[in-house]
């Protein structure tokens, strides 16, 4: 078996019989603190929606003097950190047959893998985020797993000060610290996506720039379970330009577990990180899930974040996780901001996207949507 490869369960699902360990990268939790400020460039394409914005943009204006600021917004993926854990630790026991390694990655946080560490009874939860790094006009994010637990929360401190207030000639300096610590894993995630929207070739350029600079720094590109795989074929090829092994990522941020992930003889995390970095060895399962439409998986990641939760006090209502931070520097969830249920298109909104908890409404997505799976070819 080479060294590195790409394995699709749907295909051969007794591949993963031939591994010890199941790894789960870049998943979400509700410490995960999911920027706003993308809704505008997206919520203004879509006909209808873009309308209605604009009309609530000018009536905050009209009664503010100023801009509508999503900069200060922000949401939070509903499961808190051991249910995240659990679920994407139940998927690789279950259906593959393996032991688990879960490596949880908030925005710009450790909060889930070092309370996690703190109670594990062998402390084999990795220390881990996904950190903003700003580029340009634009920025990427870079998955830091397996920070070393006495020096996590300075190292997260450091890393959100820098993005704060970023200073291009010292990223090679932090990257290079952050490399020279054995038993970490520097991954760029989802290279290809262009997510600030700055247009696909400006996007690529950037990256390029990226890895001609730093790319001594980066240890693996994602292949990433919630993109299409004519986006996650283009990261193979950009891997093996740059003689870099390619690395599962699902990004979960609802309750499907993640999409993908590495199959090792690994027994434990940095044993992983030491056959990524030191080998280039990295073997990557694409799961059942992926198999299928992923505009519905989207639809079902943006319901499970919006139903309730009775089991979560005080995160029960989607609008409980959903924060704002005011002039004063408090911060507030909407959900305080808000009478009832809030305005009609949103109440709207939220009920179409409930009927998705239907098992017979799936079922039927599913049927309407099977001509646009995504295949792996």
């Amino acid at each position: 078996m080479s060294a590195c490869g790409l394995h699709f369960h749907w295909r051969d699902p007794r591949v993963a019989g031939q591994f010890r360990t199941g790894v789960s990268l870049h998943g979400h939790t509700m410490h995960s603190e999911e920027s706003m400020a993308f809704l505008p460039r997206y919520a203004h394409r879509i006909p209808g929606v873009s309308q209605t914005i604009r009309r609530h943009e000018a009536a905050f204006r009209s009664y503010y003097g100023k801009e509508l600021d999503y900069s200060r917004a922000w949401w939070t993926p509903p499961l808190p950190a051991p249910d995240a854990e659990a679920l994407e630790r139940r998927q690789i026991e279950t259906l593959l047959g393996l032991s688990a390694l879960v490596s949880l990655t908030d925005h710009d946080s450790i909060t889930a893998g070092r309370n996690l560490h703190l109670t594990s009874p062998l402390s084999a939860i990795p220390i881990s985020t996904e950190w903003t790094v700003p580029l340009d006009t634009s920025f990427i994010h870079l998955g830091i797993h397996n920070l070393p637990p006495a020096d996590a929360t300075a190292w997260m401190d450091h890393l959100r000060a820098w993005t704060a207030a970023p200073a291009p000639d010292r990223l090679a300096e932090i990257l290079a610290a952050l490399h020279a610590l054995p038993g970490v894993l520097i991954v760029l995630n989802h290279p290809l996506w262009d997510e600030d929207l700055a247009g696909r070739e400006i996007h690529r350029q950037m990256v390029h720039r990226f890895l001609d600079r730093f790319g001594a720094f980066i240890h693996a590109l994602e292949l990433n379970g919630l993109r299409p795989w004519s986006e996650n074929r283009d990261v193979v090829a950009l891997a093996a330009a740059r003689s870099l092994p390619v690395i599962s990522g699902g990004d979960r941020h609802g309750r499907e577990p993640n999409a993908n992930v590495n199959l090792t003889h690994a027994a434990t995390f940095a044993e992983f990180v030491d056959e990524v970095r030191r080998d280039g060895r990295s073997q990557v399962l694409f799961l059942p899930q992926y198999h299928g439409s992923l505009k519905l998986r989207c639809l079902e990641t943006m319901a499970d974040t919006l139903r309730d939760y009775p089991e979560y006090p005080g995160r029960v209502q989607w609008s409980d996780r959903i924060y704002f931070r005011q002039e004063d520097g408090s911060v507030v969830t909407l959900s305080s901001l808000w009478r009832g249920a809030g305005p009609g298109i949103v109440r709207n909104f939220v009920t179409l996207l409930r009927v998705l908890e239907s098992r017979r409404v799936r079922a039927t997505l599913r049927q309407a949507l099977a001509g646009r799976r995504e295949y792996a070819l």
